[in-house]
């Protein structure tokens, strides 16, 4: 039986993809220090829905021997564990660089010394292109748009780390793509856009479709910055695993490339004027807002430039926005620490973000779904 290990597969991303592989037969064995909130409950659903069949080892990516053991009898290794909020990397950069940096290098280098060397898939981020500049906007009745580039940004954009988190995660990026030069070990990078879906529990540093799904059902408040015309291309989780699989059954001829993944030009959002009329039809409300201004390192507008995952991995999003985020609501009201709203309004959920980060997306929440732990 093939063996696949996901390192923060107790995660968002991970936890998705687990449970597809265990129903496709596959063994799958997840290596999570369950450090993220929503992570021993994603765990325990994975333990309800497969039982022994799912294995697991609680560890942390920065232990480089614990790593090794856990890499050395695997065939394909997914590497989502990660510090996965912009706020907290630039509050601590040293535990961001060696989670995702070190930790990086460490699942490397134990693919590499392995007695048969397993592929390694990685999910990056849009954040390793920056703020984009120089690429012109232009205004349209409630969002941005690229002036000039109708299918979005491609791989071919120079890369420019912003934020100890695009830094991390941008060498994390380039050391996975250099080891398929290199060392001749098969991997695969994605930098990804917005990702959302079952099994994310959204806040205020990560996950914002999910974030603001969650507020409006809780009733909690939330901090829009910026005009709310922000434009980012969002993508179902099961989508997103279907073009793991693709590249996984694909190895040996996109082994070293790198793909832009998210949900394309067809499957964009403005994050609050055109959400916000989503939301009150799925929730029978809006949460309350308050305006703040948009944050340096912000991108107006992000859309993932899909063609070369359609050319090579022969995928596209199936899920539309309007389907993904009625399937999200459904899965957020079933459970019972999301679906109720608690007694009493509470505090603006992003207050504290606001003033700790000088970075942002330009709205309460940074992500590009990359929702994981270890």
């Amino acid at each position: 039986m093939e063996q696949v290990l996901i390192t923060g597969g107790a995660g968002f991303i991970g936890t998705n993809l687990a449970d597809r592989l265990l129903r496709l037969g596959v063994g799958v064995t997840v290596y999570d220090n369950l450090a993220r909130r929503g992570a021993a409950q994603n765990l325990e659903w994975l333990r309800a829905q497969h039982g022994t069949r799912l294995a697991f080892i609680r560890g942390d990516v920065r232990d480089a021997d614990g790593v090794r053991a856990a890499v050395r009898a695997c065939d394909t290794v997914f590497h989502f564990a990660a510090q996965v909020a912009v706020t907290t990397s630039v509050a601590d950069p040293r535990q961001d660089f060696e989670v995702n940096a070190l930790g990086t290098f460490n699942v490397l280098e134990a693919a590499r010394q392995a007695p048969r060397p397993p592929a390694v898939l990685f999910t990056s981020t849009n954040k390793v292109y920056g703020g984009l500049g120089g690429v012109a906007l232009v205004e349209q009745p409630g969002r941005w748009a690229l002036a000039a580039r109708p299918q979005g940004i491609d791989e071919s954009r120079p890369l420019d780390f912003h934020s100890p988190y695009g830094c991390s995660k941008g060498a994390a990026d380039q050391y996975v793509r250099d080891y398929a030069r290199i060392y001749g070990l098969r991997t695969v990078v994605f930098r990804m856009s917005c990702i959302y879906g079952p099994h994310q529990f959204g806040n205020e540093d990560q996950g914002w479709v999910a974030h603001f799904l969650i507020s409006a059902v809780q009733n909690r408040p939330i901090i829009i910055y910026g005009d709310g015309k922000q434009v980012r291309d969002i993508l179902f989780v099961e989508d997103l695993v279907n073009a793991f699989l693709a590249a996984r059954a694909r190895i040996e001829r996109v082994a070293g490339e790198v793909f832009n993944i998210g949900g394309g030009p067809g499957n964009t959002l403005a994050v609050w004027t055109e959400f916000a009329p989503l939301i009150q039809r799925l929730t029978g409300r809006l949460p309350a807002v308050t305006r703040s201004a948009t944050r340096p390192g912000d991108q107006a507008v992000y859309v993932s430039d899909i063609r070369k995952a359609a050319r090579l991995l022969d995928w596209q999003p199936r899920v539309s926005v309007a389907e993904g985020c009625a399937r999200l609501h459904a899965w957020i009201v079933a459970q019972p620490d999301l679906g109720t709203a608690p007694a009493g309004r509470g505090t603006p959920v992003a207050a504290s973000v606001a003033a700790a980060a000088p970075y942002g997306d330009g709205f309460a929440g940074y992500s590009e779904g990359t929702a994981a732990s270890g």
